[in-house]
């Protein structure tokens, strides 16, 4: 029957509750008298009832206009109160006035009684009917909301519409709000925490604390993390003001959460030094890097910007958002997409010369360690030969900046990957030392979470499917930075360079991954299957390091390393070429790549100052197909 009445039309249950309040009004009314009297007999009195027949529609006619009919009776809160007391003095007043209109007797506590009879059943059939529904919540998960300033409030009167959460708690670390009452909830210390989730039941944790800092939800998580419930974060006030996001969008806590790394305000000046009314190109534009770039890109301004992409599908997707960003904040940017290979130097050249490239950002390159293992020619082409081609189209253009995206790998690399990057960065310096028309840099930093090789998403998926996680030493560990961040970063940075110069981004500390993989269990609110705990829900599985892969990454060869301006950015002065003895090199390394001779290939990259010492053999799947049967 409750949940017949629930499911009617609007137009109908407002009926009912007219017809309620009819009821109500006349009770009040008459009640009013009984009180006073003790007795009926004002009941058949006709001039009684005659003040009764006006004060009845007057009253529906003032709860009608404040509102009173137009509120969702199950989303209704105390404030409601406010606007039953004002109807109901309105009704009160008019009351008296009536009466002495037609001179009808009424003593001075009729209408004091009238009132308080009126608005106690007023107020308190509503909020019986909203009670009513909150104990039908069955089919709702119990939730606590952990932060009870605005955002967490703004929270839970969202969560009254919602049907899938019921909030039974606020917790906060402001002493000053513990033990108050907000919304009919309690606020509760963090301390008791445990208690509240055995004793209510609850799977979920709602964090609420937008615009805390970095380091303080890194504590709170880490308070979390333990007690096997999922944690829920609302989106930042920035995404919510802006439109990216609602308050009601809970997404699982992210990894820059559990990282707690503080964003540091970006230097405007050094943002749009190499761009605003520039003309830009990005290689690899589609790439999880290049996309983000050319998203920072746009922001400052430029007057065009070339995405040059190999990949139809992330060069046609990349076009797509920014040309809608564009349009919706009109702003006058000219777009190009370019599909290309970076291999193709001649190509490049004309690109750069027919659009009158200025600024490049060079984040096309080859990236996943064991593919590059297992394909050793077209990593050294892409990641080498295609740096080369594209630093000498742009000196040939005429081109002012040429930033390379770097990485750690690069620093005394254990694998083909990271080889290849760190001979890209000796090209650059070389030809900034041999000439002096375009002002080359490489900004070296680690992973970027949510990039197309990074563990975060792996491991999402894996927990999505149940397990296992897969890891593949329980020692290795990892440097981390958004790609936000980086890809500001890496603008900031290109705009001190003066020539060669190698720059290394503030990536904090190393995270070690095995602790990263059993935080996003706990935090999914499931637990480690292990020997200690066999009846646990996801396991991690070891698998062992793959071809090429270190333990541990590092960012600077040595320790000639200088601050700059900006505090997360370090330049460090590394070991040079001379631009005729790598030419030679190159050379010779161009030979053994058109005959596809691996063997020469490996020899030259452990005969150049890159620091190169393999931790496999050759891995090269054509290659050992061919000489390995």
């Amino acid at each position: 029957m409750f949940d017949y009445l629930i499911g009617l039309s609007r137009p109908i249950k407002r009926t009912i509750t007219l017809a309620i309040d009819i009821v109500i009004i006349g009770i009040a009314y008459f009640g009013a008298f009984a009180l006073r009297y003790d007795s009926n007999h004002t009941l058949y009195s006709a001039p009684h009832w005659l003040v009764f027949v006006i004060l009845l529609p007057v009253t529906l006619l003032v709860f009608i206009r404040l509102g009173l009919y137009r509120a969702v009776l199950r989303f209704i809160t105390t404030r409601i109160l406010i606007t039953v007391l004002i109807g109901t003095l309105v009704s009160s007043v008019f009351l008296l006035l009536t009466a002495y209109m037609l001179q009808v007797f009424l003593p001075r506590s009729i209408p004091i009684l009238y009132f308080i009879l009126l608005t106690v059943a007023i107020a308190g059939v509503r909020l019986l009917f909203k009670a009513l529904i909150t104990l039908d919540r069955d089919d709702k998960d119990n939730v606590i909301i952990y932060g009870a300033g605005y955002s967490g409030r703004q929270l839970l009167t969202a969560l009254n519409q919602m049907q899938s959460y019921s909030a039974v708690a606020f917790v906060d670390d402001d002493r000053k709000l513990q033990k108050a009452v907000l919304h009919g909830i309690r606020v509760y210390s963090p301390d008791a925490l445990p208690r509240l989730i055995e004793k209510h039941q609850v799977q979920k944790i709602l964090l609420a604390i937008p615009s805390a800092p970095g380091s303080v939800r890194k504590k709170i998580i880490n308070t979390l993390a333990p007690l096997s419930c999922e944690v829920l974060s609302v989106p930042g006030m920035e995404d919510i003001i802006t439109g990216k996001a609602q308050l009601t969008t809970l997404n699982r806590v992210s990894i820059d959460d559990l990282l707690g790394r503080e964003a540091v305000k970006p230097v405007s000046a050094l943002l749009s030094a190499n761009i605003s009314g520039k003309v830009v190109m990005v290689t690899g534009a589609g790439g999880s890097i290049g996309s983000e770039l050319c998203r920072q890109i746009i922001l400052q301004a430029p007057q065009a910007l070339v995405l040059f992409e190999l990949n139809e599908f992330g060069l046609y997707s990349i076009e797509s958002e920014l040309r809608a960003w564009a349009q919706k904040n009109q702003a006058d940017i000219r777009i190009m997409p370019i599909l290309g290979s970076v291999q193709n130097r001649d190509y490049l050249f004309e690109v750069m010369r027919a659009f009158k490239v200025e600024t490049i950002y060079h984040a096309a390159a080859y990236k996943h360690v064991p593919l590059v293992e297992y394909n050793v020619v077209e990593g050294v082409r892409n990641n080498i030969f295609g740096t080369l081609n594209s630093a000498l189209a742009a000196i040939d253009a005429g081109v002012e900046t040429f930033v390379l995206i770097s990485t750690d790998k690069a620093v005394r690399p254990t694998n083909t990957m990271g080889t290849t990057k760190r001979v890209a960065e000796l090209v650059l310096q070389a030809l900034a030392e041999k000439q002096s028309a375009t002002r080359f840099c490489m900004v070296r930093f680690g992973n970027v979470l949510g990039s197309s090789g990074s563990v975060v998403p792996l491991f999402t998926r894996q927990i999505q499917q149940g397990g296992p996680i897969t890891l593949t030493h329980p020692e290795i560990t990892r440097y981390f930075m958004t790609i936000p961040e980086a890809s500001q970063l890496v603008i900031q940075a290109g705009a001190m360079g003066k020539g060669g110069d190698v720059f290394v981004l503030d990536m904090g500390e190393s995270v070690k991954i095995i602790d990263l993989a059993r935080r996003m269990i706990q935090l999914s609110g499931l637990t480690e299957k292990n020997r200690h705990n066999e009846n646990g829900d996801i396991e991690i599985k070891i698998s062992g390091l793959r071809p090429g892969e270190k333990l541990y990454e590092e960012l600077l060869i040595g320790n000639n390393v200088q601050k700059t301006t900006h505090p997360r950015i370090m330049t460090a002065q590394e070991n040079r070429l001379e631009w005729d003895v790598l030419a030679t090199e190159l050379d010779k390394l161009n030979t053994a790549c058109r005959h596809y001779d691996v063997a020469q290939i490996h020899a030259i990259l452990l005969s150049l100052p890159a620091g190169f010492t393999p931790v496999s053999d050759i891995c090269d799947l054509t290659w050992r197909k061919r000489h390995c049967g």
